[in-house]
């Protein structure tokens, strides 16, 4: 390669790009897919949450998305299954079939659709991993193919992404609940934690001494090692692979949606030639870029310099935000995660009845949720990378009824019509022939069982009625006796 382009691209991160330019694709996937099979009963034109409704008091500098110009559930459903064809065909390598300019623009397309879904997506999209996402995306347009040789800034612009996902974690963290500062909060967070997986029973039991070295770790690995990755080699794959290790941790004891997975695919932006060599691979010869693709990058990273202020500014600040984006692009946005952990767990439950007239005994029957907890003997699932947005959405709800009082009531009669939208959101409903008279929301407290407990009652959670959430409603908007 000519020295002259040496300060800018090289060879010896070719298989890094690979991965990332992959890894980003396969996320995608999940993201178009997911977005397509939940959003008509979310967002939909007579969703919970409905995108012309919110479209109309937002204009596009403010929201900008292509559901501006035109919006049918129709066209929503041929965006995400368009997005989700166009970064599979990237996960097979199509981006290598095509000249750059081709490649650049089918990942500006996937980030301009997916943008175009989160601006609209309002509280079932107010997530950081969906920034992250869009963050992510945008740098591989600038990734190139194999038609180029890998641009360096480009892969250190994925590191700085990878920093900032981490290390304004690890301040939040210490800057946020004490039980982080004392090394207790893995004691409570396995079994807090939004949607827990099929392992967390177990993390959860592990014994104390060992997770205050699981929240030390934490510690190190995203206030201390973060910045490693800026290192020279091997330091910095070193950094990258104790990251890799503890979102893997993260990945068998919860269910984060693709937080993990897309922080996973970002540290491979620190695997440079070193590891090829060490590994006995040799990258494929490329060509230096030509002079507008360079031109493009250097005005790219140019930019998300100036726009680093921000993230900087709100890490350095005593008054962080947890995640945060400062322009409707979603460009260069601070991250973090877990300030707070919660003490104990609870939950809302659902419950209808087909029955005319309340009384005390009156029979109710429970909707069951595909991954929040509830049937005590189930066995929680892993869903992740999929986002289930509404079981998510559930757990801000238990914490308090501000979070569900935009769309409660919009679940609740969707539910007492048996509106099919919404049941395919759900893992079963009671009432399969004709929909319930009366549904009411309860509030329960949560635990795991103890070891002995789940040898003799075969249960993983035990719970306790807490009160009424909601007392009964009807589709009519009238309301039952209160009283469980």
């Amino acid at each position: 390669m000519n020295t002259a382009w040496a300060w800018f691209s090289g060879s010896g991160y070719w298989l890094g790009r690979q991965v990332l330019a992959r890894g980003i694709a396969a996320v995608y996937v999940v993201a178009f897919i997911a977005a397509a099979r939940q959003f008509r009963a979310l967002i939909g034109e007579h969703g919970m949450l409905p995108v012309p409704r919110y479209l109309r008091r937002r204009p596009f500098p403010v929201t900008p998305s292509v559901f501006q110009l035109y919006y049918s559930d129709r066209f929503f459903a041929g965006i995400c299954w368009a997005g989700a064809a166009l970064a599979a065909a990237l996960v097979a390598g199509a981006g290598e079939l095509v000249p750059l300019w081709a490649v650049m623009a089918i990942w500006l397309l996937l980030w301009a659709m997916y943008l175009s879904i989160v601006n609209v997506g309002q509280t079932w999209y107010a997530f950081g991993w969906e920034s992250i996402l869009l963050e992510a995306g945008l740098l591989a347009v600038f990734l190139g193919n194999d038609r180029v040789a890998p641009p360096v800034l480009v892969m250190w612009l994925a590191r700085w992404l990878l920093f900032r996902i981490e290390f304004g974690a690890g301040l939040i963290k210490l800057r946020g609940d004490s039980c982080w500062r004392d090394l207790t909060c893995l004691y409570y967070h396995h079994e807090t934690q939004p949607m827990p997986g099929p392992l967390s029973w177990f993390f959860h039991h592990l014994p104390k001494p060992l997770h205050r070295i699981e929240a030390a770790g934490n510690h190190v690995s995203q206030l201390v090692v973060p910045f490693g990755l800026f290192a020279p080699q091997p330091i910095a794959g070193v950094a990258a692979a104790i990251i890799v290790v503890t979102q893997l941790w993260l990945v068998a004891s919860g269910n984060f949606a693709w937080l993990n997975w897309v922080t996973i695919v970002l540290a491979a932006a620190a695997i440079d030639q070193s590891w090829l060599t060490f590994a006995g691979l040799r990258p494929p010869a490329m060509p230096d870029p030509p002079a507008w693709f360079t031109a493009l990058v250097l005005a790219f990273a140019v930019m998300v310099v100036v726009l680093s202020y921000w993230p900087v500014r709100n890490m350095a600040s005593r008054n962080q935000r947890m995640n945060a984006s400062f322009n409707p692009f979603h460009l260069v946005n601070t991250y973090g995660a877990f300030g707070t952990v919660g003490r104990a767990r609870r939950e809302v439950v659902i419950e209808g009845t087909a029955d005319t007239d309340l009384s005390e005994k009156t029979l109710w029957r429970e909707y069951e949720f595909k991954g929040k907890p509830g049937a005590t003997d189930r066995l929680p699932r892993q869903w992740a990378p999929y986002h289930l947005r509404l079981d998510w959405l559930m757990w801000f709800a238990a914490l308090s009824p501000a979070y569900a009082r935009p769309w409660r009531d919009a679940l609740l009669q969707r539910l007492l019509r048996n509106d099919r939208d919404t049941l395919r959101l759900l893992r079963h409903n009671p009432f399969p022939d004709e929909p319930p008279r009366y549904v009411r929301v309860l509030l329960y407290d949560y635990r795991f069982t103890t070891p002995a407990e789940r040898r003799r009652e075969k249960a993983w959670w035990h719970r306790s009625l807490v009160g009424i959430y909601l007392p009964p409603v009807s589709a009519s908007g009238v309301s039952g006796r209160p009283g469980p």
